[in-house]
């Protein structure tokens, strides 16, 4: 709405322009030598405030006559506009004109074509250097002007950095012919900046000194600085970018500002000699940070003004902080200060220059690669000094050094014979320590064996206790039936004594007897005591099955060949561990077995039994942990078969495995468990049994959930160990 009111009010403006104002022919400029070339000197100035005005309406404002040979107008956000008159009385009817500034943001050249007609051309850094008329870094337009023909022109230039710049016109071959004198200027500042980066590269790579780094660094940003404002940087660097040539007002001054403060604050020592005046450093380099991020956010005349304040109040503060440096003793900072004397004295005639304070001309023009060849030449001889410096600085280190050397080779003489006596000494004390050491370490082996036997022994223990258990039960049946069988056998003998004294009594008939025998069994019950010899013996039978199977059961856990290498089923090595430990287990905790086929595997069969043992009763344990003696503890045993490994999971629903102890519990004489419950042995030896079968043992567990034992066991142990050997 704000930017509509402004067109509006300028419409209004120029139709009172119409009526009410007289043009005025802008000044002639006239070009009379082809072989020369024209400085156009008379010209009328317009400046547009709102920076909307269009070309029709400025063509009724009131321009002003300004002759200077440089047209300088500062930084400033205003759009400006010149006109002059050019008449050519020469015979070449080809000209161009040159606005000698590259680093103008935008140009627009208008021309007369008759009529009230006009062409326009515009040029700028918002396009692409290859959409030139002319390959020229700074903005030249073509124009055709007949000899003793006049044309008026008009240019609008705007640009967030310094307006200042001269008009030229002439020739194509003249105008390249100054093009060429110019390049060959910046060509031999740009090959001087490239021999001192090579010299001082080649310097550092002989004294390792990070200094000439940050030198290189600072030399290289300093002299992309000079060929961003003469425009060489858009033409060779970035032709492409317009973004980049946009912003390289303030992004490459800051990367000249940023690398002169790291190499100042490394070169003079800031840290050492001046640590509290060094935040000046950090604060310029701050600010000029500031100014570039300014600029990037739309600000860009303000960054750019910010930018050469800064550059102009930190060559001031460097001057005193060198200067203090050097008073505080510190040599290479008097060098150091003749060099930035130079450039500061460049930078600012280049300032006042910018502020118009200073009148242009080609040493102010080119002040700032006078300036940094000086001092990048001054800078140099600092450098060499600084070798020198360092030079001394080793010569009187290593006289230190001869001398301490000495005076160490002394002592060591006087030393020697104390030595000699204290070594005979510290000999005895050695041997002596190192018998007790041996003594010590012999009753460790001795502990170790006993803990591992001890270990054996609570396992023994806890098969004993299983087996006693699990046999008990059939052989108390047995003898529960045993008495009653006794007495229904010695019923069964009476009767069958009676029944003999009714067989040989003569006396009576067959029909008498059989009535007397008959009343024998009426009172002895005898078929039911027939029934109950049956159910006796059946229960004999049952016990006497149960501990047979018992027996065998411990005969598959024991394993008396567990020295060898056997086929064996790990699944019925699995039933065997259940079976012992069935007492233990009870009907507290559920047992769900889910077995897969397996094939015959190579292995120990004893130890693994061991293993399976060692994992069951940590799972019996865990469980009776968290439940006590209530119900509700699970473990779930399952194995299968995968690509020639066995895996068998040992899941329970108990206490789980904190995390903090996870990497602890395979350790040796690790343990959970009160005193006296167990020695800590139980999963390190279930570690080494694993090892020895080339298998691989892991844990899954969450805390309060439980726990998961994987076992992955390979079947055919003689093809491993033939792999180990050959690795």
């Amino acid at each position: 709405m704000k930017l509509l009111l402004k067109q509006i009010l300028g419409w209004l403006f120029f139709c009172c322009m119409t009526f009410f104002t007289v043009k005025a022919n802008p000044p002639v400029n006239i070009f009379r030598d082809g072989a020369d070339v024209l400085q156009v000197r008379q010209v009328e100035v317009f400046k547009d405030s709102t920076g909307l005005l269009p070309f029709q309406t400025v063509l009724h404002q009131q321009f002003w006559p300004v002759e200077e040979n440089v047209l300088n107008f500062g930084i400033t956000e205003t759009k400006i506009w010149i006109r002059f008159s050019l008449q050519n009385e020469s015979d070449n009817a080809f000209l161009q004109l040159m606005v000698a500034q590259p680093i103008i943001d935008r140009v627009v050249f208008y021309e007369s074509e008759g009529n009230g007609k006009w062409a326009s051309v515009e040029l700028g850094e918002h396009k692409k250097f290859s959409e030139r008329p002319v390959n020229n870094p700074n903005y030249v337009f073509p124009i055709v002007l007949p000899k003793d023909s006049i044309k008026h022109i008009y240019l609008c230039v705007s640009s967030t950095d310094q307006i200042q710049f001269p008009l030229y016109v002439g020739s194509q071959e003249n105008l390249m012919e100054l093009e060429v004198n110019r390049s060959v200027f910046i060509g031999m500042y740009a090959g001087i900046v490239l021999i001192m980066i090579a010299y001082n590269l080649f310097l550092y790579f002989s004294v390792r000194d990070i200094n000439y780094i940050y030198y290189i660094l600072f030399i290289f940003f300093v002299g992309l600085t000079q060929l961003n404002f003469k425009g060489y940087a858009f033409k060779y660097l970035w032709p492409n970018w317009p973004w980049l040539a946009i912003n390289s007002a303030y992004l490459v001054p800051l990367l000249s500002a940023l690398s002169t403060a790291v190499f100042v604050w490394e070169f003079l020592m800031i840290k050492v000699y001046a640590p509290r005046l060094g935040k000046g450093v950090i604060v310029y380099s701050v600010s000029c940070i500031c100014a570039a991020i300014l600029g990037l956010l739309g600000f860009r005349a303000l960054g750019v003004q910010l930018l050469q304040f800064m550059a102009f109040v930190g060559v001031i503060y460097l001057l005193y902080l060198a200067n203090y440096i050097r008073r505080s003793g510190y040599r290479p900072a008097f060098y150091f200060l003749l060099a930035f004397v130079s450039f500061i004295f460049s930078i600012i005639i280049f300032v006042l220059t910018n502020f118009g304070i200073i009148h242009t001309n080609f040493f102010t023009g080119n002040v700032l690669e006078f300036g940094s060849v000086a001092q990048i030449l001054l800078l140099s001889f600092a450098l060499a000094d600084r070798i020198n410096t360092y030079r001394k600085e080793k010569e009187e280190s290593q006289a230190e050094a001869l001398r301490i050397s000495r005076e160490n080779a002394r002592i060591v003489s006087e030393q020697n014979q104390r030595l000699e006596l204290e070594v005979s000494k510290r000999t005895a004390d050695l041997q002596l320590a190192n018998t007790d050491l041996h003594n010590a370490f012999h009753e460790l082996k001795q502990a170790q064996t006993q803990l591992v036997e001890a270990e054996k022994m609570a396992s023994l223990g806890m098969l004993t206790a299983g087996i006693a258990h699990e046999i008990n039960n059939p052989i108390n049946f047995v003898t529960a039936n045993v008495g009653p069988l006794k007495r229904d056998i010695d019923e069964i003998l009476a009767l069958l004594e009676a029944v003999e004294a009714i067989v040989l009594d003569d006396q009576a008939s067959t029909a008498e007897k059989k009535a007397r025998i008959h009343a024998l069994k009426e009172d002895l019950d005898y078929d039911y005591l027939m029934e109950e010899i049956g159910f006796l013996l059946t229960g004999i039978e049952d016990g006497a099955i149960r501990t047979t199977e018992i027996v065998k059961s411990l005969r598959v856990f024991s394993r008396v060949d567990e020295d060898d290498i056997k086929l064996a089923d790990l699944n019925q090595g699995i039933e065997s561990t259940l079976v012992i430990l069935n007492s233990t287990i009870k009907d507290r905790i559920i047992v769900e077995k889910q077995f897969g086929e397996l094939p015959m595997i190579e292995c120990y069969p004893g130890k693994l039994n061991q293993v399976f043992l060692n994992l069951l009763t940590n799972s019996i344990y865990s469980i009776r942990e968290k439940f006590g003696e209530k119900e509700g503890g699970k473990i779930t045993i399952s194995s299968y078969y995968d690509k020639e490994e066995i895996v068998l999971r040992f899941k329970d629903n108990g206490l789980g495995i904190s995390e903090d102890i996870q990497d602890k519990i395979f350790e040796p004489f690790f343990t959970t468990k009160d005193v006296g419950e167990g020695t800590g042995l139980g999963l390190s030896i279930v570690l080494q049994i694993i090892k020895k079968h080339y298998g691989s043992i892991g844990l899954l567990t969450n805390i309060g959930e439980g726990a998961e034992f994987v076992l992955r066991l390979p079947v055919l142990q003689s093809v491993m160990q033939t792999n180990v050997r050959n690795m």
